[in-house]
């Protein structure tokens, strides 16, 4: 059934880590934020179309080491934005600046999926955050080559100003196999669980307009100006299997900046973090004590 916003009474009543949700109001944004564990502060970030329940199962595990901090970003899942200009790269970047002083937290390490790694890198380029590394996983750091570049953000736009668009996507999710099949295009396997979140996202007229309206927005060309410059260690973790996000894009990311490290996870897709947690925590864990965030072994 489609539904206009998730409701966290209806749609939350088994939402995972549920009992690690707050909400705050911050500026023009009503958050919805988990937070887990103890220790040095470590920030995981979502990416388009997603949400908290992406880290259901890696928050818990990392939370044994690390105060994690698991935000919904601006207009996805529980949380909810007055202004659209929220849903642009900078946008995204501002409103958790501003979460992250609220709640007075400083990464020491920060991780994000997909189009969430171009917000932390932004973040990081721009000083609002100084972590001792940046994790990537399956980075959607490059624009569209050739002509799809500049039709996939004309096309994105198009969709998001016409109201029917997010509405007709949202009626269609209703279909389980439509979601099981938009999830196996990223090359991902889920078990039963992800695809009914995924599908219960999906349902939102409100998430799917956000997600619309952060690609019609989104221009990772600035980003890749000013790459060059970033001082902060970045680990790109690439699933061999990604159909989303080409594995190649990672050696494209090391071209403009040669210090960063590559990583693959075989036959693992663009929601590698999902499918395997562990070896995900595996890569996070030595990064932790190769840059000084937890002591050595």
């Amino acid at each position: 059934m489609m539904v206009e916003r998730l409701h966290w009474e209806r749609d939350g009543r088994d939402w995972p880590n549920r009992a690690a949700s707050r909400f705050l109001r911050v500026g023009n944004v009503h958050w919805h934020v988990q937070e887990f564990g103890q220790g040095p502060v470590l920030l995981l970030v979502h990416g388009t179309g997603a949400s908290t329940h992406s880290w259901r199962a890696l928050a818990p595990l990392l939370a044994t080491h690390f105060r994690v901090i698991v935000p919904d970003l601006p207009g996805h899942g529980f949380t909810t934005i007055v202004a659209n200009d929220r849903l642009s790269l900078p946008g995204m970047a501002r409103s958790l600046d501003q979460l992250l002083r609220a709640i007075d937290v400083r990464p020491a390490l920060a991780i994000g999926h997909s189009a969430g790694a171009a917000v932390l890198i932004r973040m990081a380029l721009d000083g609002q955050i100084a972590p001792q590394a940046l994790v990537s996983l399956n980075g959607a750091l490059m624009p569209f080559a050739g002509l799809a570049g500049q039709l996939f953000p004309m096309m994105a736009n198009v969709l998001f100003l016409n109201p029917l668009a997010p509405r007709l996507f949202a009626w269609s999710a209703a279909d389980r196999s439509r979601v099981e099949r938009l999830i196996r295009d990223t090359g991902s396997t889920l078990e039963s669980e992800g695809v009914t979140l995924y599908q219960r996202l999906f349902r939102s007229v409100r998430h799917v307009g956000s997600a619309l309206g952060m690609m019609a927005s989104w221009d990772l060309k600035p980003l890749l100006r000013d790459l060059p410059r970033l001082r902060t260690p970045l680990i790109l973790v690439v699933g061999s299997n990604d159909r989303a996000v080409p594995p190649a894009t990672a050696e494209q990311v090391r071209g403009r900046l040669p210090s960063a490290e590559i990583i693959t996870l075989p036959d693992l897709g663009h929601l590698a973090h999902e499918e395997q947690p562990q070896a995900v925590v595996d890569i996070v864990m030595t990064a932790a004590r190769r840059f000084g965030v937890l002591p050595p072994i």
